[in-house]
């Protein structure tokens, strides 16, 4: 395969994988995990700064996790910035760390987020194709603009579908995963 195409191709579709770990690491699930707060940003003397740069996060037990903020006065703005997010969780503090207890999912309520990680996990199998069209295009162009033999054009087009089949099933590996993880009561 030209060795340019297919690194192209390669990371595109790598962002897109990691780009879906990321997305479904944050959707919540029955046990108490710090990557649900990616994205969270707290109003840090004005500048909107991610949670965990501004406090030490932890999970001592699965269905608790303890926010405890370098600076003691931010601890408002990081209960505000969690309950403004659509976890539907309630942080309770002491003056010095918050506490965030993670709340059993009910059976419909699982139902509902693994319809979104379906979703998520869909729209990832699109970006992947998107991808392989991209690259297809690329080769056919090579192809016709003759920097590349027919039959260099074929193998290249081969090897591209091959790599497409494993990003889509890495996309269902982790679909599979996050289910799982899910279903765990």
């Amino acid at each position: 395969m030209q060795g340019e195409v297919r690194k192209q191709l390669v990371d595109r579709m790598d962002k897109a994988i990691e780009s879906l770990k990321k997305d479904i690491a944050g959707i919540r699930t029955g046990r108490a995990s710090l990557g649900i707060f990616e994205g969270i940003t707290v109003d840090y003397y004005g500048t909107p700064t991610p949670i965990n740069q501004v406090a030490t996060m932890s999970v001592p037990e699965s269905r608790l996790i303890i926010i405890q903020p370098w600076d003691p006065k931010i601890i408002a703005e990081i209960e505000k910035a969690i309950l403004k997010s659509d976890l539907g969780l309630n942080p309770s503090n002491d003056g010095k760390i918050i506490r965030i207890a993670i709340p059993p999912l009910t059976e419909e309520r699982r139902k509902q987020i693994i319809k979104q990680v379906h979703k998520r996990v869909e729209e990832a199998k699109i970006a992947v194709r998107n991808i392989r069209r991209d690259s297809n295009d690329e080769v056919k162009k090579l192809e016709k603009e003759k920097k590349m033999s027919e039959d260099d054009a074929k193998k290249t087009l081969e090897e591209i579908q091959k790599l497409t089949d494993s990003y889509i099933k890495r996309t269902d590996e982790i679909n599979s995963h996050k289910e799982k993880e899910l279903m765990e009561v």
